[in-house]
C-alpha cells in the first residue's frame, strides 16, 4: 500500500509558506482528489517520492525531458557550465551555438530571442505581431494553452465568434478584449472570424498539437488551411511550440505538417531540463525588437548559461541518435494500444489520442481518470494529476518499464470489470 506519510507532512509546511502549498496549480492534485506528491529525485524514467515510493514517471518534466532524468551527459554540461558562473547578465558565445542549431532544424527561423520562460517567449511573439502589423486583435484556439499572459488567458464567448471572457481573475477586460477564441479543428468558423474582424487582427496564435488540454490531434489539412488563411489576409501566424518542438521530430510540429509559420515560440526541451523560453521567425519582424528596434523585451536570466548549455547537450543529443524518434514513437504507439486493447475487453469507454511520444486518455466518465491515477500510482505507475495533461514518453522508457506499465495498466481494467 503506498504510503504519503512524508509528502502529507510537507504539504502541511507548505501550505503555511506556498500558496496552496505549490508553485504551481497541477502539482496540488486537486483535480484527481489525491494527496500532493513531493519529489525527491528523478533518474531516467523513474521518479522517487520524499516517502521512498519508486514511480515509472510520465510527466517527465511536463515533455521537458524527452532524454529521461538526470540524463549524464546533459547534467555534465550543465555542472560544468554552473561553474563558470550561473549568471552574468551580459551574452555568451553559447546563446549563437543553440541559436543556430535552432535555425538549422526550423527554416521558418531567420533570428532568435531567448527568454526565460514559454509565456515570456508567447508574449513577446504576439507583441511582434501587434507591432509588425499596426493591429490589435488576436485568434487563438479553445484548449491551447500559450503561458499565463493575460491576453491569451481566453475562454471562448457567446456563439464563439464574440470576444474573450478571462479565464482567471485579475484580468482586465482591456487586455482581453481584443482576444478571440475560437473551437480548434473548425476551417469555417476561423474563416468567418477572420472575415468578421479582417482589418484588426494581428496574428493567429495556435499549437500545433494541442497538449494542455489533453492531446488534440489536428484534423486532416486544418494546419495548412490555417496558414493559407493567415498568408492571404497578411495576418501573422505564430506556432507555439514550447511543447511540441524538437519533441514531435527534430523540426517539431511545423516539420512534421509541412508548415511555415512566422514566427514561433520554443520552451522545455531547448533548455534541457532547464528553465528557458525563445521567440524565432523572419527577420522582418525579429528585428522589431530591441535594441535593433522598438518592440521592447529584456531578462536578467534572459539566456541564461546553464539553461543554454543544457540545451545545447540535450538538441547535440537528440541530432546524434538518428533513430531516437522513430523509437519513442514505437513505444508509445505499443503502449497505447495495448491501453485501447485492454479497455475493449474490459468493456471500459475511453479513447487515447496520441501523436509521436505524447498520449493521453478521456475517459467516457470524466471522473473516472482520478481513480485511475490513484491506481497506477500504487502499481508504481505514475501519470499527470489532471485528466487535461498530456503523458510523455522519453528515450530512456525501455520495453522493460513500457511492459511494466502495459501490465498495471492491464490490472487495473481488468479489477475493474470484476466490479
Amino acid at each position: 500500500m503506498l504510503t504519503l506519510k512524508q509528502s502529507n507532512r510537507l504539504f502541511k509546511s507548505a501550505a503555511q509558506s506556498l500558496v496552496g502549498g505549490v508553485d504551481s496549480p497541477v502539482r496540488s492534485f486537486k483535480s484527481v482528489n489525491s494527496d500532493v506528491l513531493f519529489a525527491q529525485k528523478a533518474s531516467g524514467p523513474y521518479l522517487w517520492d520524499v516517502d521512498g515510493n519508486k514511480y515509472v514517471d510520465y510527466i517527465m518534466s511536463w515533455g521537458a525531458a524527452i532524454l529521461g532524468h538526470a540524463y549524464k551527459p546533459v547534467v555534465d554540461e550543465a555542472i560544468s557550465a554552473v561553474k563558470n558562473g550561473s549568471s552574468f547578465g551580459l551574452a555568451t558565445e553559447q546563446e549563437i551555438k543553440l541559436a543556430n542549431i535552432i535555425k538549422r532544424h526550423y527554416p521558418s527561423v531567420d533570428k532568435v530571442r531567448f527568454t526565460a520562460s514559454g509565456t515570456e517567449a508567447c508574449m513577446t511573439a504576439v507583441r511582434l505581431a501587434r507591432a509588425f502589423t499596426g493591429k490589435t486583435k488576436i485568434i487563438k484556439f479553445d484548449g491551447c494553452y500559450h503561458g499565463h499572459f493575460d491576453s491569451l488567458l481566453i475562454k471562448s464567448g457567446s456563439g464563439n465568434l464574440t470576444f474573450g471572457i478571462p479565464s482567471g481573475e485579475g484580468i482586465l477586460p482591456a487586455y482581453s478584449r481584443d482576444t478571440l477564441s475560437i473551437p480548434f479543428n473548425e476551417i469555417n468558423i476561423l474563416k468567418q472570424a477572420v472575415a468578421l474582424n479582417k482589418k484588426d487582427l494581428a496574428c493567429i496564435i495556435v499549437e500545433p498539437v494541442p497538449c494542455n488540454t489533453g492531446v488534440i490531434l489536428p484534423q486532416h489539412g486544418f494546419l495548412k488551411a490555417l496558414a493559407k488563411v493567415a498568408k492571404e489576409n497578411k495576418i501573422v501566424l505564430i506556432f507555439d511550440e514550447v511543447v511540441t518542438g524538437f519533441r514531435l521530430s527534430l523540426k517539431g510540429g511545423q516539420g512534421l505538417f509541412g508548415i511555415t509559420p512566422d514566427l514561433t515560440c520554443f520552451g522545455k526541451i531547448i533548455g534541457g531540463g532547464f528553465p528557458i523560453g525563445a521567440v524565432g521567425g523572419r527577420k522582418d519582424i525579429m528585428d522589431l525588437l530591441a535594441p535593433v528596434g522598438g518592440v521592447y523585451q529584456a531578462g536578467t536570466f534572459s539566456g541564461n548559461p546553464v539553461s543554454i548549455s543544457a540545451g545545447i547537450k540535450t538538441l547535440e543529443c537528440l541530432e546524434q541518435n538518428k533513430k531516437l524518434y522513430q523509437t519513442l514513437d514505437k513505444k508509445t504507439e505499443h503502449l497505447v494500444s495495448v491501453i485501447r486493447k485492454e479497455a475493449k475487453t474490459n468493456g471500459i469507454n475511453l479513447a487515447v489520442n496520441t501523436v509521436g511520444s505524447v498520449f493521453s486518455i478521456f475517459f467516457t466518465d470524466e471522473n473516472m481518470y482520478a481513480s485511475f491515477f490513484a491506481q497506477l500510482c500504487q502499481e508504481g505507475i505514475l501519470f499527470p494529476p489532471s485528466a487535461f495533461e498530456a503523458c510523455f514518453v522519453s528515450q530512456t522508457h525501455n520495453e522493460a518499464v513500457i511492459e511494466q506499465t502495459a501490465k498495471a495498466v492491464k490490472k487495473i481494467f481488468r479489477m475493474r470489470r470484476a466490479l
